[in-house]
């Protein structure tokens, strides 16, 4: 029963990364989902760089997530149905936290400045590419994956974390992946 538990919970996560992937893709970029809710707080994200959507929008957001998997829960029986939700509403809150950090924090690890990369060109340099968050694995298999090489960032749009007070430009360890200034980064 333990495996099944765990297999739950894991498709519960795989199936969070997908929907991530499709969200953020369909909702956020399609033109013709531009002014739904999640459209316009997404594009609002994208013209700011520092906004995300208030706390109570995401948590109105899951609850509405986990009501419509409500019935899935219950056609597979709580010793399947709980720990998927629970995979997947559990990574759903991982990427909030991953996406938020993304914005306002140095990467952590190898895994952590990949991710910023990646979410960075998709922000500053091509929005039609690099939809996901907190993995590429679904880019890759839709091909929208693109690598991510040294990005421009506009001044108005520079991270705390990225400027180098001193001098307006990239903190020498970013500087090899981070510049500041106009135009579109590769």
């Amino acid at each position: 029963m333990t495996a099944v538990v765990i297999a739950a919970a894991l498709l519960g996560a795989i199936s969070w990364s997908f929907l991530e992937y499709v969200m953020h893709r369909y909702w956020g970029h399609d033109r013709r989902f531009r002014r739904t809710a999640f459209g316009v707080e997404h594009i609002r994200h994208h013209i700011e760089g520092d906004y995300f959507a208030p706390t109570w929008k995401k948590l109105l957001f899951a609850a509405g997530v986990a009501a419509g998997l409500a019935l899935p829960v219950v056609l597979l029986g709580a010793a399947v149905g709980l720990p998927y939700l629970a995979g997947l509403l559990g990574f759903y809150g991982l990427y909030e936290l991953v996406h938020r950090r993304l914005h306002t924090h140095a990467g952590i690890g190898w895994y952590g400045r990949y991710l910023r990369r990646h979410h960075f060109r998709h922000h500053l340099v091509d929005a039609r590419s690099n939809f996901g968050v907190t993995s590429p694995l679904w880019d890759v298999v839709f091909g929208t994956w693109r690598r991510a090489e040294r990005i421009t960032v506009p001044p108005r749009l520079a991270m705390v974390w990225l400027v180098d007070r001193s001098t307006g430009q990239a903190r020498p360890e970013h500087a090899a992946t981070y510049v500041i200034g106009k135009g579109k980064g590769r």
